[in-house]
C-alpha cells in the first residue's frame, strides 16, 4: 500500500524586487537578467518558519485536515530561524501537529530528499505527513553582489502525504551529493552565499541529466509518456539545457523561476502546487521532480500525481 497526495499549499512574501529595482542600483539590466537567468521578479522578507506555517496551513486546508490528524512533518530549508532548534519544531508547534519533526538541509535539491524520506516513513507506521520546503535566501544574499543578487528569493510550498493508496507514491528516486564541489556553492555561518555561476552551470547540467537518465530506467518510463516535468527553478538556461537532452517538451515543464527566483527548497513544490493550482495535473498522472544544489547535492524522482485512496479515486 502506498501514499498519496491529498493537499497542497503554497506563501510567497507580500514584497517583490523587480529587475528594475537592481537597474536603478546594480550595473545591470532587465535584458541582461531575463536573458541569462529568466527571472523577472522575486518576493523577499518573512522568516522560513513564517512561510511553512502559512504553506501547511494551506495544504491542510485543502486536504481537509488539521494539524492533529499530522503525525510527521518533514521540513526541508537551507535557512533555518536559528542554529537551535531545528525550524521544523516551531512550525510543528504552531500548527498543532502530532507525532515526530525535523529539517533536512540538501539544498536545492532538498524537496525531493524530504519527499523520499516521508513515503518511506508513511510506508511503515506514519499515517500522515507534511512535507514543506521553505526558504529565506535573502537573509543570506549579499545585494550588492550582482552575480549572487538577482537570482535569489523567498518562498515555501508544502504538500500533505497520506496512505491507502492501491500503488506506490514514488515510482523511482536518486539521491547523490558530491563533496568535492562544496567550494562551488557556499555560505559560511553570518556570511552571504558565494557562487562559482559558470562551474555550478557546467556540473547542474551534467548531474541532472544523470540522475534523470537514472529514475526514468528504473521506473521504466519514456520521457513522453510524464505528465509534467518539475525541475528546480535556478536558471532558465539550465531547463532548456536539460529538456533538450532528454527530450521532454518545454509545454510539459513547470516554471515559476521568472515570477520567484531561485527559492531553493521551495523551488520545487512551488512549481509543483502553481501547476496543480492551474489544472495541469489530473489523477495518476506521472510527474518527474529533479533539482540540484549546494553540496553539490543531486534528486530526482518520478511520482504518481493525486489522491488515490481508496473510495476518492476517479
Amino acid at each position: 500500500m502506498g501514499a498519496s497526495i491529498t493537499g497542497w499549499g503554497t506563501a510567497l512574501p507580500e514584497r517583490i524586487l523587480t529587475n528594475a529595482d537592481f537597474e536603478a542600483r546594480l550595473d545591470t539590466t532587465d535584458a541582461w537578467i531575463v536573458e541569462r537567468t529568466g527571472i523577472k521578479e522575486r518576493h523577499v522578507g518573512g522568516t522560513t518558519g513564517g512561510l511553512a506555517i502559512e504553506a501547511g496551513s494551506a495544504a491542510l486546508a485543502r486536504a481537509g485536515l488539521t494539524g492533529s490528524d499530522i503525525d510527521l512533518l518533514v521540513l526541508s530549508t537551507t535557512t533555518p530561524d536559528q542554529t537551535v532548534p531545528a525550524t521544523s519544531s516551531a512550525v510543528h508547534f504552531a500548527l498543532g501537529l502530532a507525532g515526530g519533526a525535523f529539517d533536512v538541509n540538501a539544498a536545492c535539491a532538498g524537496y525531493v530528499y524530504g519527499l523520499v524520506a516521508a513515503d518511506k516513513m508513511i510506508a511503515g507506521t506514519t499515517k500522515r505527513a507534511l512535507v514543506i520546503g521553505s526558504d529565506c535566501l535573502s537573509k543570506i544574499t549579499d545585494f550588492e553582489d550582482r552575480s549572487t543578487a538577482v537570482l535569489f528569493g523567498d518562498g515555501a510550498g508544502a504538500l500533505v502525504l497520506e496512505p491507502g493508496a492501491p500503488d506506490e507514491l514514488i515510482l523511482s528516486y536518486d539521491l547523490g551529493v558530491d563533496g568535492s564541489a562544496q567550494s562551488l556553492l557556499f555560505a559560511d555561518h553570518g556570511g552571504f552565499l558565494h557562487m562559482d555561476g559558470r562551474e555550478v552551470y557546467r556540473r547542474a547540467v551534467r548531474v541532472e541529466i544523470d540522475s534523470i537518465a537514472k529514475v526514468l530506467d528504473e521506473a521504466s518510463i519514456d520521457p513522453k509518456d510524464l505528465a509534467l516535468f518539475v525541475p528546480h527553478q535556478a536558471n532558465i538556461r539550465i531547463v532548456e539545457a536539460v529538456i533538450q537532452r532528454i527530450g521532454i517538451d518545454m509545454e510539459k515543464t513547470a516554471l515559476v523561476l521568472d515570477k520567484t527566483g531561485n527559492t531553493s527548497s521551495a523551488s520545487v513544490p512551488l512549481a509543483l502546487c502553481d501547476a496543480a493550482d492551474n489544472g495541469r495535473l489530473k489523477e495518476g498522472d506521472l510527474v518527474l521532480l529533479s533539482g540540484f544544489g549546494a553540496g553539490m547535492t543531486w534528486a530526482s524522482s518520478i511520482i504518481r500525481w493525486g489522491d488515490r485512496r481508496e473510495g476518492t479515486r476517479k
